[in-house]
């Protein structure tokens, strides 16, 4: 991945899970922007939490998010909603490494209520590890960026 930089949110019900690895990822060395929830005991809205997340790429904050609610479902269908996002829900270390193999995700979504810490830890430590592949799949991923938002194009 390009930098030691990453931007995270969670909803209420990932708190935990995404509290537990700002920890990891900062003592490796990565610079962690958190942009909340974090407190469980209140209700967070999961889409106003990757639009912070994204906003954060966007803007050249970090190139890489993480995000988690409770089943990883609510996140992926928001951030991906931005045009400059790829973000894959994943459940596994191999989910997470074609995820940037294969398709250049730059965010990372996990499901808290799913996923227990280690298996989070491998799944972050194989997209953070994990290049792009390029070659056949890099036209694949040019044409996510030139698909038409609405059906009048």
């Amino acid at each position: 991945m390009q930098g030691k930089k990453i931007v995270m949110a969670a909803d209420h019900a990932g708190c935990s899970l995404k509290r537990a690895l700002k920890t990891y990822l900062t003592e490796q060395g990565y610079t962690v922007s958190d942009y909340g929830t974090n407190d469980e005991t209140v209700p967070a809205d999961y889409p106003e939490k990757a639009f912070l997340l994204a906003k954060g790429i966007y803007t050249g904050e970090a190139d890489i998010g993480l995000l988690v609610c409770g089943s990883g479902i609510g996140m992926s269908i928001a951030v991906n909603r931005y045009d400059f996002i790829r973000g894959a829900l994943v459940c596994t270390p191999e989910m997470a490494t074609l995820a940037r193999r294969h398709n250049n995700a730059n965010v990372l979504v996990l499901g808290g209520r799913l996923t227990d810490i280690e298996t989070a830890k491998a799944c972050v430590d194989a997209f953070l590890t994990t290049p792009f592949d390029g070659g056949r799949h890099e036209a694949r991923v040019a044409a996510l960026e030139r698909m038409p938002h609405d059906f009048e194009n």
